[in-house]
């Protein structure tokens, strides 16, 4: 049938984009670990070491091979391809506004948790690229990109929607010692570019 055949289609190439934004993602991890650090919040110190990292992506990963099965639900022909669009159009906009954000942020991308968040000792704010639009693309891109491959795989690993109170936490925590770090900079940033809904206007 040709629906399966093209589910099939975008279900690989959702795969593929998918692992390609997370080596990239993993490879300005391991380079951020030997940066000089800087300000921080929280238990920054304890939570962000190679360690936490392993130890947190093994489980996390752990998790999802283990929730990765089909959901037992039979779609009509007409739901299927409802699902499937929509699916389509959150997760490929949403994989490419995590994969731009990594690379504006350049030798600036580290990685927070919801217990803590720390800067590097050269830190400057980054504005421009997504960050022009809204203030968390990479958290916007993840939520969307998640809500997608939810409609497209249809898995168990569903539940993983729940990590979205995590990022709103963890971007909590990056504004915290951003505002500490840059002050007025900050203060005016926050004003001109929304936190969660990006715009693509400029406010006067």
């Amino acid at each position: 049938m040709m629906l399966d055949a093209v589910e099939q289609g975008v279900r690989w190439i959702g795969a593929a984009d998918a692992l390609v934004t997370l080596a990239v993602m993993l490879l300005g991890l391991a380079r951020s670990l030997t940066r000089p650090r800087g300000r921080l919040v929280g238990r920054a110190n304890q939570m962000l070491r190679l360690p936490t990292y392993i130890v947190i992506s093994v489980g996390y990963f752990g998790l999802w091979y283990i929730l990765w099965r089909p959901i037992p639900l039979v779609l009509p022909i007409v739901a299927r391809v409802a699902a499937l669009s929509l699916g389509t159009l959150f997760l490929f906009p949403g994989l490419a506004l995590v994969l731009w954000g990594r690379l504006t942020l350049g030798q600036m991308y580290n990685v927070s948790s919801a217990l803590g968040a720390q800067l590097y000792a050269d830190q400057h704010l980054i504005t421009h690229g997504p960050y022009a639009i809204v203030r968390n693309p990479m958290y916007v891109g993840i939520i969307a990109a998640t809500l997608g491959g939810l409609l497209i795989y249809r898995t168990w690993s569903l539940v993983f929607a729940l990590t979205f109170f995590g990022l709103v936490i963890r971007a909590r925590r990056e504004e915290q010692v951003l505002a500490a770090e840059f002050g007025q900079q900050w203060a005016d940033y926050c004003q001109q570019v929304p936190g969660w809904i990006p715009h693509f206007w400029k406010r006067e």
